[in-house]
């Protein structure tokens, strides 16, 4: 297939620094997902006939292999791209909206009246996060690390006290705050990507039967280009530490999930995708654009962690 458009994920920058344990050996080319139009078809499966044709436009998953400009792919992992969808909004949908999908509906089981706490909610998993919630019935209290990301939130819905800007120093009392303005004691489902300091005061705040997702740990993203391999030994020393015999104690659960160990499972694509969509019909938000030659650049933005949505790279 002709690539057309690249979406950027934080775990292609673990992957460029050597920190993402899922990475083939040796030498790769990163990318996990991208948008294109097929060329052209290979031998048919022994399992049926391919369900796309040359002239296709598609959203498509890789692990690994996606920072190109011509593709193979199984077919089992292209989804059409809607009619109205641009190439870029394709690329930008498949990995945060499955993540989103697959953490706070089919782990976290989010029901109507519930209450979730969604973290880096400007973020593209957790805007879809938020549609998702919205479509559900649940209440949604939303963090970012910097305030200048409340607007985009308030435009998708939340009121100022459903925003926490993280502080780590007084995020437990953040977190009662925003509860309390939405007159709730506890929450239902907590979906973290981040970790670190700010998994333990959210995990206090999980009512029984409550569950709490991890789906990343950016609090272990480094800031330059090379990782400072002091400072990532002592945030791992220091990582949260949990006891099973307090998670039976207090009725919680604690579940972690990586999309890309998901793989292999390709049968569960089109289900999957289809309920994201339902849920999460709107084209992504596209926060930033690089052409395919700023690469290296895209990658040092989406580090930085001051994008909203979906970063962009237009082949």
């Amino acid at each position: 297939m002709r690539v057309e458009a690249i979406g950027l994920n934080f775990a292609d920058v673990f992957a460029c620094l050597g920190l993402y344990s899922a990475t083939p050996p040796g030498a790769f080319v990163p990318g996990l997902e991208c948008a294109g139009v097929v060329e052209a078809l290979g031998p048919p499966r022994a399992s049926g006939e391919s369900t796309v044709a040359p002239g296709d436009h598609v959203m498509v998953l890789t692990r690994f292999g996606g920072y190109a400009t011509a593709l193979n792919a199984d077919t089992r992992y292209l989804v059409p791209l809607p009619e109205t969808w641009t190439m870029a909004q394709g690329a930008a949908y498949l990995v945060q909206a499955l993540t989103a999908w697959h953490g706070l509906v089919h782990l976290g089981a989010l029901a109507p009246g519930q209450v979730a706490l969604v973290h880096s909610a400007a973020g593209g998993v957790g805007l879809h996060a938020l549609a998702m919630a919205r479509a559900i019935g649940a209440t949604v209290i939303g963090t970012v690390g910097h305030g200048d990301k409340i607007p985009l939130l308030e435009a998708r819905g939340l009121v100022r006290s459903q925003v926490v800007v993280r502080d780590a120093a007084r995020f437990g009392a953040q977190l009662d705050a925003a509860l309390a303005a939405m007159d709730a004691s506890h929450f239902d489902v907590i979906f973290d990507a981040i970790a670190g300091s700010f998994f333990r005061p959210a995990l206090e705040r999980l009512a029984p039967e409550g569950r709490h997702v991890l789906y990343g740990a950016a609090d272990f993203m480094p800031s330059g280009a090379r990782p400072n391999w002091r400072r990532l030994a002592w945030q791992f020393l220091r990582r949260p530490q949990l006891d099973p015999m307090t998670l039976i104690d207090k009725n919680r659960s604690v579940m972690g999930f990586n999309l890309i160990w998901l793989f292999e499972r390709a049968d569960r694509l089109p289900a999957a995708a289809s309920a994201a969509l339902a849920l999460s019909a709107a084209p992504p938000h596209i926060g930033a654009r690089f052409r395919f030659d700023e690469l290296p650049r895209a990658l040092r933005t989406l580090q930085g962690g001051r994008t909203t949505g979906k970063v962009i790279v237009e082949v």
